[in-house]
């Protein structure tokens, strides 16, 4: 008996004691991140040799954290959630896991149209989400729009990424607010008519299929094809700029989403967690976003990477990023009836 309780009570000591030794010696505010290490580790470490705070975080797709910040309610460590695509950013907001920030900071670095209305939570990132073309089998003066990739002209000669990507729930949902619910199912099924290959698990097997003649066209988020033009300057795939010019609704500008955060309503130190918040839109760390990711930044003063520049400027879709939101599980039915999957 006594071994029994001896094998029981020393692991727990050992708990306590490691629990004792990792306690900070200063402010320490706790992330719950559904963006790799990699991207946000670099910045999160400069945040702490600037302040003095050391920064934790859990990482973890978007759904699996919502549901961890849920279940543990006010007892949840996490002060600041940070994620990627609205809808995520929406669906904590209707779950009331997020609290109003008030920061006369946030509302002058990050647009009104990337932030929530009640501002509970504020982009930090954009990424575009547009077409990509074969350089070798499509001039792009046969581009225009989102919409013009539903013509007969493209079938057999799209790709696409799975319909189960919030990024692509997204464009349907602001397609939606354009178009109206009729008009955008007619366009999604006519994209659904004219692909080459069953839907692609990721962005990148996107572009690569168009690389290897698979398909002449797509729609992916820019980061993914600036990485690999990184990569390989040679990549026979290049960029277009969706929905430019023309009468309305397509000319209404590509599709704009971002990443962004919020703090927690558990969080106990939410002025800290803001100040993280401030300065994550701020050009110090906004032109980290800018070259870690290659997305762009939200900061209207801050410049995109040399990479993106190369692009040229585009017109954003100035529908607020909240309204995909909105719309997504509306997006998501929308799609299933169309057979995009």
């Amino acid at each position: 008996m006594k071994l029994r309780l001896l094998l029981i009570i020393t692991p727990l000591l050992s708990v306590a004691a490691c629990s004792r030794t990792e306690e900070p010696a200063g402010p320490q505010l706790v992330v719950y991140s559904s963006r790799i290490e990699q991207l946000i580790k670099p910045i999160f470490d400069t945040f702490s040799e600037e302040t003095g705070v050391e920064i934790r975080y859990v990482t973890d797709s978007a759904g699996p954290l919502l549901a961890r910040l849920q279940a543990e309610g006010e007892n949840s460590p996490a002060d600041i959630l940070l994620t990627v695509d609205v809808g995520n950013l929406w669906q904590a907001a209707q779950m009331d896991l997020l609290q109003p920030i008030e920061s006369e900071v946030l509302k002058a670095n990050v647009p009104t149209s990337l932030h929530d209305p009640e501002e509970r939570w504020f982009g930090l990132s954009i990424r575009a989400r547009t077409i990509v073309y074969s350089t070798e089998r499509v001039d792009p003066a046969e581009l225009s729009s989102y919409e013009q990739l539903a013509d007969p002209v493209w079938s057999g000669r799209l790709c696409l990424r799975t319909s189960k990507k919030v990024y692509n729930q997204s464009l349907v949902a602001t397609m939606m607010v354009a178009n109206g619910e009729e008009k955008a199912s007619q366009i999604v099924k006519s994209w659904v008519d004219n692909l080459a290959v069953p839907p692609f698990s990721s962005d990148n097997k996107v572009i690569e299929a168009i690389a290897a003649g698979q398909c002449d066209v797509g729609l992916v988020n820019t980061y993914y094809l600036a990485r690999m033009q990184k990569d390989n300057p040679e990549l026979p795939v290049e960029l277009f700029w969706a929905n430019q010019s023309g009468e309305a609704p397509l000319n209404r500008g590509v599709h704009v989403n971002i990443s962004g955060a919020g703090v927690t309503l558990a969080s106990k130190q939410p002025d800290l967690a803001k100040q993280l918040l401030e300065w994550l839109s701020g050009p110090e760390a906004q032109q980290a976003f800018a070259q870690l990711n290659q997305e762009f930044p939200v900061n209207p003063d801050t410049q995109p990477s040399e990479l993106l520049k190369h692009w040229g400027p585009f017109k954003g879709d100035d529908v607020p990023v909240v309204e995909a939101g909105r719309l997504q599980a509306e997006a998501i039915r929308l799609m299933d009836r169309a057979g995009y999957r």
